[in-house]
């Protein structure tokens, strides 16, 4: 198993990665959490990583800290959340937010995300609330360093709205959400930041 990576950012394209590894590129799912943390393309980054291996394909995702991570894996653990679901929970809501929901017991937050419907809200509840009681998180930070700024705004928008469909909303809706956010001057993975925040909070 692939526990890390350590190599150069050659691609962003949320939420898939491409990292050189001494020549050797990993392709890389990630939660959007991790990538508003991320450098600039050319730049080292450690991911800690999660392989999945199936019977067509082998599957990698990335996460910045340890954290995101164990979190990644006790969510696919759960009964109907498979990587897909699990990667857009975390792209939703950092750690701290997560956890805050289940202890609060917080389901209407968590159907706000695609793919979470009430009952699946519910079993997340119910099945990680012991699980989560105890577990210590530090903050994960939000703040969007390095984002790269493009010289044609259409081409954020248009990436951005090309990661939240990756990431489980239908066409339409992705377009709308991208369309409430001042995207001027932003970058892809802001555009993504904003348009999420704005999505749960509604």
């Amino acid at each position: 198993m692939i526990g890390r990576i350590h190599g150069k950012i050659i691609e962003k394209q949320p939420p898939q990665l491409l990292i050189d590894v001494q020549g050797v590129g990993y392709e890389i799912d990630s939660p959007m959490s991790t990538f508003y943390q991320l450098p600039n393309l050319g730049e080292l980054v450690t991911l800690h990583t999660h392989m999945v291996v199936r019977e067509d394909a082998q599957l990698l995702y990335g996460f910045a800290s340890i954290v995101e991570r164990s979190l990644f894996r006790i969510l696919i653990k759960i009964s109907g959340v498979g990587p897909k679901l699990a990667l857009t929970i975390l792209s939703g809501m950092n750690a701290n937010e997560f956890i805050a929901c289940v202890q609060d017991n917080d389901a209407a937050a968590l159907v706000r995300l695609p793919g979470v419907g009430k009952k699946t809200a519910e079993r997340l509840i119910i099945e990680l609330r012991d699980k989560l009681k105890d577990q210590q998180v530090e903050a994960n930070s939000a703040a969007n360093k390095g984002v790269e700024s493009q010289s044609v705004a259409t081409s954020s928008v248009s990436d951005a709205v090309s990661a939240l469909v990756a990431l489980g909303y239908k066409g339409p809706e992705a377009s709308r959400m991208v369309r409430l956010i001042d995207s001027n001057d932003l970058g892809t993975e802001e555009i993504i930041r904003l348009s999420l925040q704005a999505a749960v909070k509604k």
